[in-house]
């Protein structure tokens, strides 16, 4: 008798279904299926930030509505999150681009990245780290020096060179010049020898 009511309840509940109404959308499953796709895609590339990954899905041409609603579902998953997403983009790019935490903020706030994301992930980077990383860049622009300058202008040259390359890392122009100044002469003293 038991299994006559239960296999009742459940042929009534079947007669009471309305498509669209369940559990299971199915013209929205197949409608976020290409957004969600691409989305998947997009960050089996790489790491994506949530505004990133928003921006590239709509230059896509899909609809806001679902693009939102695919970002936000992959966000709550633990796949798009923002202070992972940024704390692995310093980590990366101090180690392997010599940038000073200045560029990396730069950087981050350009794909979106909320303030207090940012601010703890370059927290990494102590001033030590950035001194460090500012040395080893200019130690390298200033290996292309091969003879200690003939004169003053030939100096400023080279060392104008080394600056530029810290620059363009982000790093602070008195830092810029301090470690450039350094690099440079240390290089003309090996030159010599």
């Amino acid at each position: 008798m038991p299994d006559r009511e239960k296999i009742a309840r459940l042929q009534a509940a079947l007669d009471a279904y309305e498509p669209g109404t369940g559990l299971f959308d199915r013209e929205r499953e197949e409608a976020l299926a290409p957004v969600r796709k691409r989305a998947l895609g997009l960050l089996d590339q790489r790491a994506r930030s949530r505004s990133e990954l928003r921006e590239r899905l709509l230059k896509a041409e899909f609809e806001p509505q679902l693009v939102d609603e695919v970002v936000n579902d992959l966000a709550a998953a633990g796949l798009v999150n923002d202070a992972q997403f940024a704390s692995e983009w310093v980590r990366q790019r101090a180690a392997r681009r010599g940038k000073s935490a200045r560029a990396l903020d730069m950087e981050l706030r350009d794909k979106g990245v909320e303030g207090t994301d940012r601010a703890a992930a370059l927290e990494q980077i102590s001033d030590a780290d950035e001194e460090r990383t500012a040395r080893a860049v200019a130690e390298k622009a200033a290996r292309k020096v091969k003879s200690a300058p003939a004169d003053r202008t030939e100096y400023v040259k080279h060392l104008r060179r080394i600056v530029g390359a810290l620059a363009r890392r982000g790093f602070n122009q008195g830092m810029a010049l301090r470690i450039g100044r350094e690099a440079l002469d240390e290089r003309i003293a090996g030159c010599e020898e």
